[in-house]
Parts: C-alpha cells; sequence; structure tokens
C-alpha cells in the first residue's frame, strides 16, 4: 500500500517510515499541510496517516479536503490531542485514530482493521 505521512515532528515520521516500511509498504514523508496536498493532487494515496496541530496549519481542514476528493485515501488521525468526543466523532466518519505516543502494536491494530 502507499501511505502518505504527514507530521511536523521528525521523530514520528522516522518511526512510521521505519514500522510502514517493514510491513512492506511505500512510505513517503512531509511535514506539513502544503506539502501533502500537493502530494494528494498529483499521486494516489492508500492510506494517510495526520498529525492535528502543526505549525503551518491544522490537520482537520487536510482531512476535510480528503473527504472531498474523488478518490479518497483512509485517514489516519496521530495526536496527542484526541479526546474521546473526537475520536467517537472521527471513528463515525470512518476516520481512525492513534493517540501519541502510541505503541508499535496499536500501529499494527489500526493497519489490521484498514485491510480487513
Amino acid at each position: 500500500m502507499r501511505i502518505l505521512v504527514v507530521d511536523d515532528e521528525q521523530l514520528v515520521r522516522w518511526f512510521l517510515e521505519r514500522a510502514l516500511g517493514r510491513k512492506g509498504h511505500e512510505v513517503v514523508l512531509v511535514s506539513n499541510i502544503e506539502e501533502a496536498e500537493r502530494m494528494l493532487q498529483a499521486e494516489p494515496f492508500d492510506i494517510l496517516f495526520t498529525d492535528l496541530k502543526m505549525p503551518e496549519g491544522h490537520g482537520a481542514l487536510l482531512i476535510e479536503k480528503v473527504k472531498k476528493m474523488q478518490r479518497q485515501p483512509r485517514i489516519v488521525v496521530c495526536s496527542a490531542y484526541i479526546t474521546p468526543d473526537m475520536e467517537r466523532e472521527y471513528n463515525q466518519r470512518d476516520i481512525l485514530t492513534l493517540k501519541k505516543p502510541f505503541k508499535l502494536a496499536e500501529l499494527e491494530d489500526v493497519l489490521q482493521k484498514i485491510v480487513h
């Protein structure tokens, strides 16, 4: 699967690249919303991992744009700021969540939900 990771934290991008790459996925990393929008317009992705709070913009705005795309990737929100209410709302919209800091097993659980 082709996966786009959008996060301003280099350590998070590195962790996701290594963990997802080991599973055989093609992983593309970007550090801000603007880069993510360019990538999503240029190429198809199966999964989008996005942070919410980033210096150049909010991941929620990216999610709204992605939800209007003709070919939508599955979305996984990775953030330390996910509340139970947000998680319920995202789940109702078919968006998965990973609360930072997360463990490899939690990442694998999310991938299992997407694949099955």
